[in-house]
């Protein structure tokens, strides 16, 4: 059973691969609101699986960490649900947590298959 590590920094990679599994690492963008950082995140998301042959249809597990879960809720779904593919919409957590960056309001962690 071999493990893939994909774009290693010395702490983390960014993508793991095992048995045609994809795991990527929590995910941040810059933005000035919660619906600009998590489309920030989704558009790196989308090229990230890209990347590795995969897409927002393979997914099967996300998880949503927000700095203030009842403030930002509902704008980050409104662009989540503009994002994901109707009828495949993965398996989902969402929490509130503090982030390692001041200025980030959301971070995303994408478990998904290879196509």
């Amino acid at each position: 059973m071999m493990i893939k590590y994909y774009e290693g920094d010395g702490r983390l990679s960014l993508v793991t691969e095992h048995n045609g599994v994809l795991y990527l690492t929590g995910r941040t963008s810059e933005g000035k609101d919660i619906k600009e950082q998590t489309q920030g995140v989704l558009n790196i998301i989308d090229e990230t699986l890209a990347k590795y042959n995969s897409d927002k249809e393979h997914i099967v597990r996300v998880q949503i960490f927000l700095k203030d879960v009842l403030r930002d809720f509902d704008d980050m779904n409104e662009v989540w649900e503009a994002w994901v593919v109707e009828g495949k919409e993965p398996a989902r957590a969402t929490v509130s947590a503090d982030m390692a960056l001041e200025d980030r309001l959301v971070e995303m962690v994408v478990t998904a298959v290879v196509k």
